[in-house]
């Protein structure tokens, strides 16, 4: 029995293991307010573990380096962990890692909880699925025995997200001791969408889940359709452990950050193109959810309808790269690199670009774009949260209007401040660009001082706090 009192597992870490120039191993700490309120909970606890899985070959032998499994005995690292805690990296092999990861997760859970697929093709549960679905079982068995390598008696475990969805039950039958709680960070669907799973797939996911004492979602819609699949599809209902914790942005991290001499460099380059031009700014991952291709198709017909925008408007688009193994998204991508050059085509002058399209890492110039932004704009698909648009609206110098996918989780938390729209109806959200860019000022301004405050109400401390606290209420 291990000596944890507190354990976070994860897919991704605190911290990354990448090649440099030099062919030396550079240790990257992770970013973003998530992983800052997890350090800073993670910190407060005395020997506690955050468990996650190597994700390539380097990491995987720093990590069967360790004797103790845990990455302090390797100086570097030691030296990259903001906070007094331990990470200990699975090596689990490239195989199971590969199959649990690409084949199910990304390719078949993350597809069916965002509702991606197309059901004339799509999915197709066969032979070379079930091989991926025992990599999928084998990968959370390896998360649950190294929790119970390092969980002391009556320890608080947090699961994060789809990648463990099997975990908890695991879990609880090594280990019935601890305490256990799963938060889901994407979003949930209907019953009559999840049954497009095998039956025992179906089965073994919700009870994996309904086994923590604690299950966490953004919303309390995703939260009610997931009461209703397990009702509908199990016949049982989740007991009072099923919560909701709203995830926000960090208004004093994301403004220290955005005010970086690297983001003001990139600041200044935006405003080269720019000019005084108004600026409609989204930052994404070129992800199938995100819904990239439609707000771009939103963008040509605000500019084919509205002509007065022309020349006085610039969309911004920085998007990160995503899953580029998977010829899905290779697909995507290039569609929305076509389309932006017939914008560009379209509507282009020699003194206007009409479209700025970077795909791209390049998190200073993403933040810069958010600085710069009239109209922070986000359409998802569907979405768990979507910190990016809390994010924009604490960063813009402009008192910003926000055109919103009414199936993001921020919407629930936005409410009627955004302009809310539906994600498939392009020209529904060609008025709403026209109409955020035209909004009167006294207007913008109204909304974007309750959307500030909407914008920053839990952020990752006391956001992972009130889970904590949570947990330890229902597992009395």
């Amino acid at each position: 029995m291990g000596s944890a009192p507190l354990i976070v597992a994860s897919n991704r870490g605190p911290l990354s293991i990448v090649a440099v120039d030099d062919g030396d191993d550079e240790v990257r700490r992770g970013g973003g307010g998530l992983v800052s309120g997890m350090q800073a909970a993670l910190s407060a606890a005395p020997d506690a573990v955050w468990i996650c899985a190597a994700l390539n070959d380097r990491e995987r032998a720093t990590a069967r380096r360790c004797t103790s499994g845990r990455l302090s005995e390797v100086p570097a690292v030691a030296d990259a962990l903001a906070g007094d805690f331990d990470v200990r990296l699975l090596p689990i092999d490239a195989l199971t890692f590969r199959q649990a990861y690409n084949g199910i997760a990304n390719s078949t859970l993350w597809f069916v909880l965002h509702m991606l697929y197309e059901p004339a093709r799509t999915p197709v549960f066969d032979q070379t699925w079930r091989r991926q679905w025992a990599g999928y079982v084998r990968y959370n068995r390896a998360f649950a025995e190294a929790i119970v390598a390092e969980a002391a008696h009556g320890a608080t475990v947090m699961v994060q997200d789809y990648h463990l969805l099997l975990a908890p039950r695991m879990l609880r039958e090594l280990r019935p001791d601890v305490r256990i709680g799963h938060f889901t960070h994407t979003p949930w669907v209907p019953s009559e969408y999840f049954r497009m799973l095998p039956g025992d797939v179906v089965h073994d996911l919700l009870d994996g889940l309904l086994a923590a004492h604690l299950v966490g979602f953004h919303t309390a819609r995703w939260a009610r359709l997931f009461a209703d699949c397990c009702a509908d599809l199990l016949g049982e209902r989740p007991g009072p452990g099923l919560s909701v914790f709203p995830l926000s942005t960090d208004a004093d991290e994301m403004q220290q950050r955005g005010a970086e001499r690297d983001v003001n460099r990139a600041l200044r380059g935006l405003r080269d193109t720019v000019g005084e031009r108004r600026v409609i700014g989204r930052v994404d991952r070129t992800e199938l959810s995100k819904n990239v291709l439609r707000g771009l198709l939103a963008y040509r017909e605000l500019l084919r309808t509205r002509p007065e925008w022309h020349d006085r408007v610039v969309h911004v688009v920085y998007n990160y790269p995503s899953r580029e193994d998977l010829p899905e998204y290779r697909e995507y991508t290039a569609a929305v690199e076509r389309l932006a050059r017939d914008i560009d085509d379209e509507f282009g002058t020699d003194d206007w670009t009409p479209l700025v399209l970077e795909i791209a890492d390049d998190y200073p110039a993403s933040l810069a774009a958010l600085r710069s932004s009239d109209v922070v704009f986000v359409n998802s698909v569907r979405d768990g949260m979507n910190l990016v648009v809390l994010e924009g609206i604490v960063l813009s110098e402009h008192d910003p209007a926000v055109v919103l996918s009414r199936d993001a989780g921020a919407a629930d938390t936005l409410g009627d401040d955004a302009l809310l729209v539906n994600p498939f109806d392009v020209s529904q959200t060609a008025a709403a660009l026209h109409e955020a860019l035209a909004m009167p000022a006294d207007e913008r301004i109204a909304r974007a001082q309750r959307l500030r405050k909407k914008a920053v109400a839990l952020p990752p401390v006391p956001w992972f706090q009130a889970q904590l606290d949570a947990l330890a209420d229902v597992s009395r």
